[in-house]
């Protein structure tokens, strides 16, 4: 059995026990869904179709490429629906010999609009579109990394790891001395050893700009690494799964608040890592970190983390939002990345990737403070 298989199993069961037939998911660019890719190999701009008979059918834009990566039972172009995912529904159906008055799930992303042209369009089905569907449930699946994740992990954090370390070698020899050129070096060194590209635009930001949580524009031809705080926030993306990091460059002669700014954040960040263990709620971790902030009288403005995998941001959550219930678990991987920022004295974050283990949490990353 694949592994996309024993992915979809997973789903194939909770079909059965909601008592749902069909499940369309859509991963085009007016609503992307990393879980096509995560259940079938399929790199993007399909339709998935799973039967709750444990059969799967994509309907991708790119027949060749579908056939090169995906891993499904049945493959259908796009084209031969007139690219109507509509059309596809009653054509998936079809082939599944769906029952009459069957439920059919389809993506909580659609709008209502066109979830009104589903319902007048196919009639012999009960279309249904909700928050708590199968959507959800997949988000669930991915949040424990299984073992071909995990492989791929290692793959991923050993290249951002190296880059990291060349990245200090360049700057520290002048030879990166721009924002964009530590923008194309990254993008470049990846793609060097096989990665899809970046997981997301490189953030970097001089000095005079560092005070965003989000630099922007995310880079520019601006000076990178000068006297101050500089920070870069980057990911390598290989097989479809991102890493996450970032690293703070800090020129001397430093100000009294950057250095107090600086320890505060190296604190956080191993009062957080020291918190990261199986059945630890990710809540609690985050609410350690504002306290600790806050006895210096400090404020983190932005969560203290996240889920990470086929997207840069994932379940779970690692944040002190009332609604997060998160409990870490073995297979999970997240980022803790504390920062503290200011207009005058500039940013400072420091944010590298978590495996967490049976035993603890593992750090597969090598962000940190680099001082220069």
């Amino acid at each position: 059995m694949s592994i996309y298989q024993t992915r979809r199993e997973q789903i194939y069961d909770w079909m059965a026990r909601e008592s749902i037939t069909l499940v369309m998911i859509s991963d085009f660019e007016d609503r992307r869904d990393p879980s096509v890719r995560w259940l079938s190999g399929q790199p993007g701009d399909a339709l998935l179709f799973l039967s709750v008979d444990r059969k799967s059918l994509l309907v991708p834009w790119d027949i060749n490429m579908a056939m090169l990566y995906a891993n499904v039972d049945s493959f259908i172009p796009y084209s031969e629906f007139n690219r109507s995912s509509i059309k596809a529904i009653k054509g998936a159906a079809a082939l599944f010999k769906t029952p009459l008055g069957s439920r059919v799930e389809i993506p909580p992303t659609t709008p209502y609009p066109q979830f009104l042209k589903y319902i007048e369009a196919v009639t012999d089905f009960d279309i249904i579109c909700r928050d708590n569907g199968a959507s959800p449930e997949m988000e669930k699946a991915r949040a424990v990394k299984d073992s071909e994740e995990l492989k791929i992990y290692q793959k991923v954090s050993a290249f951002t790891c190296d880059i990291t370390d060349l990245l200090e070698k360049q700057v520290r020899a002048g030879k990166l001395k721009t924002e964009a050129d530590i923008a194309h070096f990254i993008d470049a060194e990846g793609r060097k050893r096989g990665c899809e590209g970046t997981g997301f635009e490189t953030l970097a930001a001089g000095p005079d700009r560092s005070f965003g949580i989000h630099c922007f524009p995310a880079y520019t031809g601006g000076a990178f690494g000068g006297q101050g705080l500089s920070i870069l926030d980057y990911g390598l993306k290989h097989a479809g799964y991102t890493s996450d990091v970032t690293l703070t460059f800090a020129r001397e002669p430093l100000s009294k608040q950057q250095e107090k700014m600086l320890t505060l954040v190296e604190k956080a960040y191993n009062l957080a890592l020291a918190m990261a263990s199986p059945g630890i709620a990710t809540r609690d971790i985050a609410l350690a970190v504002e306290a600790h902030f806050a006895k210096a009288k400090k404020f983190m403005p932005h969560g203290l983390g996240h889920g990470i995998g086929l997207e840069a941001h994932e379940a779970p959550n690692v944040n002190t939002r009332a609604e997060n219930s998160w409990v870490l678990e073995p297979g999970m991987i997240i980022t803790l990345e504390p920062g503290l920022y200011d207009p005058v004295q500039g940013g400072c974050r420091l944010e590298n990737d978590v495996l967490i283990t049976e035993t603890g949490a593992e750090v597969l990353t090598n962000s940190r403070i680099i001082r220069l």
